[in-house]
């Protein structure tokens, strides 16, 4: 997840708060993601698409009855 506050994102691999202007970063799905190595920015790279998931669940999974119905709240 990457939040921005005054020119400051989290790593969505660590969580470390990083500097955009002094960082790696990737745009995926048009959102620019940042990174505060060569190392998170890889870790991103071979798994975007689960991470992805996982950030759409924190926003809006939906539970019903053991199952799991994806959707924004």
């Amino acid at each position: 997840m990457t939040i921005r506050t005054d020119g400051v994102s989290r790593d969505p691999i660590c969580g470390k708060p990083v500097v955009e202007g002094d960082c790696e970063s990737v745009e995926y799905k048009r959102r620019r993601y940042f990174f505060c190595s060569a190392g998170c920015k890889g870790r991103f790279e071979r798994r975007t698409e689960r991470l992805r998931l996982f950030e759409l669940a924190r926003m809006g999974a939906l539970f019903d009855e053991q199952r799991v119905r994806w959707g924004v709240a």
